[in-house]
């Protein structure tokens, strides 16, 4: 596998395509000659992204130059695989004596399987409940969830994605046209487990969940909008969450927005300072997957009309921390646009 090596003088942008072409979710830093320098991982790239560097700079200030690695002849099968759950790692490089790179261990290797066990305790809350006013006429007939991209529904494409990361326990908050929704899912038989969260009336993004409170006391909870598609890896994601020992975190896309025209800056007295030509701003932009401690339940007022930002607002207000871990543009789908959707229908 050869795209597995890296330099560090590789530009982000072209680090981020290697790392979206190889399936360990990571890249080993290297010299020329295999002399090892470091690991970088989806993490990595996300915080960089995060401290403000461009696609267009190196990886040199972002990859770690301590991972964990072990020594040729001096370790054992059952030593690494303890080492890839306590940390869940997905490649480990081996090293002789002289540092140097004389193989790599994956998760695949070691275990004979994908690596897909880190969600396998997350409550999945996925709210189901809208109208998807902004998909008129589609949502007259079907529920936004029943949507068809290609030859499946749209939850099924969002429920396929936190199952191939071990995803297994799946709740959807339910209102308008909830008994389609139901009916679709009783046909269906999946084989995972599904539970339906009702509401009787609209609560807002996210007040419906006030009524199930102590049904998510433990788990951390996965909690997505069902007109997004991501196609992050989600386990990166939720490591990011843990390692920033956040109790809620907004996955954000990040977006680039050029303003065609060219800009003038002036001063009080209405003096020009500068024309600034066709100026680029980057943004973080909200995609509606978040991560969060099951106490942040404990803030949504009972029976009460109550949105998500309202929820992150009062978690600020109340001093938990929280954060947001960037994902590419590329990553993130809005469909609950018409014209995204007609993008997926080809209209």
């Amino acid at each position: 596998m050869k795209n597995i090596f890296i330099s560090p003088t590789t530009k982000i942008i072209q680090a981020m395509r290697s790392l979206a072409s190889v399936n360990t979710r990571c890249l080993i830093v290297t010299r020329k000659d295999r002399y090892f320098l470091g690991t970088l991982n989806d993490g990595d790239l996300r915080r960089g992204i995060l401290k403000g560097l461009s696609g267009k700079e190196t990886i040199k200030t972002i990859y770690q130059k301590k991972p964990i690695v072990v020594y040729e002849k001096k370790f054992s099968t059952s030593h690494v695989r303890n080492i890839m759950r306590k940390n869940l790692l997905t490649i480990i490089p081996v090293l002789n004596e002289k540092n140097f790179v004389i193989n790599y261990l994956t998760w695949n290797k070691i275990f004979g399987i994908k690596n897909n066990l880190s969600l396998k305790n997350i409550n999945i809350i996925i709210m189901a409940g809208g109208q998807g006013a902004r998909l008129t006429p589609f949502t007259k007939v079907l529920p936004k969830p029943l949507l068809p991209i290609d030859e499946k529904p749209v939850i099924e494409h969002i429920i396929g994605k936190f199952k191939s990361f071990g995803g297994n326990n799946f709740n959807i908050s339910v209102n308008y046209k909830s008994l389609l929704l139901k009916s679709y899912f009783k046909e269906l038989k999946p084989n995972y487990k599904i539970k339906f969260l009702e509401e009787k009336k609209p609560m807002g993004t996210i007040g419906g969940l006030s009524a199930y409170i102590k049904r998510f006391k433990k788990k951390d909870i996965f909690l997505c909008n069902c007109d997004v598609i991501i196609d992050a890896d989600l386990s990166e994601i939720y490591s990011f969450h843990r390692d920033k020992k956040n109790d809620l975190t907004i996955v954000a896309s990040t977006k680039n927005y050029e303003i065609p025209y060219g800009i003038c800056h002036v001063n009080k007295s209405g003096t020009l300072i500068k024309i600034e030509e066709k100026p680029k701003s980057k943004f973080f932009v909200n995609t509606g997957l978040y991560i969060f401690n099951p106490k942040i339940l404990n803030l949504i007022p009972k029976n009460s009309f109550f949105h998500m930002t309202q929820l992150i607002e009062l978690a600020k207000k109340k001093k938990f921390k929280v954060g947001i871990c960037p994902i590419t543009d590329k990553d993130w789908v809005d469909i609950g646009q018409l014209t995204n959707y007609n993008k997926y229908l080809k209209l």
